[in-house]
């Protein structure tokens, strides 16, 4: 009964998700931004002529980088804002008491919601991301070491936010949890690039400045993970000293233990949110 009720809210919130326009805005952004990215590498074919020089593989690995940031933004802001009125959305229109009217527990309510959107923010990064793998291959036949890689954890950073944005919506309101959620994503990138370059100046204090976000909240972390899996490997070889410290360049993967913790912290958040939301008067 429980598995049923958990697939059957999670089949109902795609359906809300693709009614939204929400939806709408994102595939138009991310259209957008596809085209922009074309011309762009374009123009980087046309003024070095290929990826034959480091130079050019330089400016690709950066271009690519910063595209896919835009893409790992428009996703954040989509899942923060679909994430809202997932729960507190429910309870301010009186939805949510007529669904737990019946035997039907909270926790799988719960789980069929953040599965079904966590459907949708995976599936939307992995298309859009690929989309654009695709445009960098067709104008300058540049691929990635690590395309499944870097979507995969591409999509891991779409999953904690929207977890995050569930969370904050079982304590206030619906406008209020997408503004909180993208503002500590924005937040978090600002500390890793702080820390970045307090790696890259020897300075530690500036340095635990990153570590400790990246902790607090795992985006940013999984954000310089993909980085790496999708930049040119022998870019850092070449200008590693000039280049390090840079916000769209990781000089390094991410370790098993950073993954477990990031999938660690998704549980709890997602613990805590159901305690909440069980104790939540509808």
């Amino acid at each position: 009964m429980t598995v049923r009720t958990v697939l059957t809210v999670a089949a109902l919130t795609l359906q809300e998700a693709a009614r939204r326009r929400v939806l709408r805005s994102l595939g138009v952004l991310t259209i957008v931004l596809l085209a922009l990215s074309a011309w762009g590498f374009s123009r980087i074919d046309a003024e070095f002529g290929g990826l034959t020089s480091g130079e050019a593989r330089l400016v690709a690995a950066l271009v690519l980088n910063l595209v896919m940031f835009g893409l790992s933004l428009i996703a954040a802001l989509g899942t923060a804002f679909l994430a809202g009125p997932t729960l507190a959305g429910d309870i301010e229109s009186g939805a949510a008491l007529a669904i737990l009217a019946r035997p039907v527990r909270r926790f799988a309510v719960l789980l069929g919601k953040w599965a079904g959107l966590v459907v949708f923010g995976a599936g939307f990064v992995t298309v859009a991301g690929l989309a654009q793998l695709l445009v960098v291959r067709v104008t300058v036949g540049y691929w990635p070491p690590g395309p499944v890689t870097g979507l995969a954890l591409l999509a891991a950073q779409t999953i904690v936010l929207l977890t995050l944005g569930l969370l904050l919506s079982s304590i206030s309101s619906p406008m209020a949890s997408g503004v909180v959620a993208v503002g500590l994503f924005g937040a978090t990138w600002i500390a890793g690039v702080v820390g970045a370059f307090g790696t890259a100046l020897d300075n530690e204090g500036v340095a635990r400045v990153g570590t400790v976000s990246r902790m607090l909240l795992p985006t940013d972390g999984l954000w310089r993970g993909a980085m790496n899996a999708f930049q040119d490997p022998t870019v850092l070889m070449q200008f590693g000293p000039a280049m390090q410290g840079h916000p769209f360049l990781s000089d390094a993967s991410l370790t098993g233990t950073y993954l477990a913790w990031a999938g660690l912290w998704i549980t709890l958040v997602l613990a805590l949110t159901a305690l909440l939301f069980r104790r939540r008067d509808l």
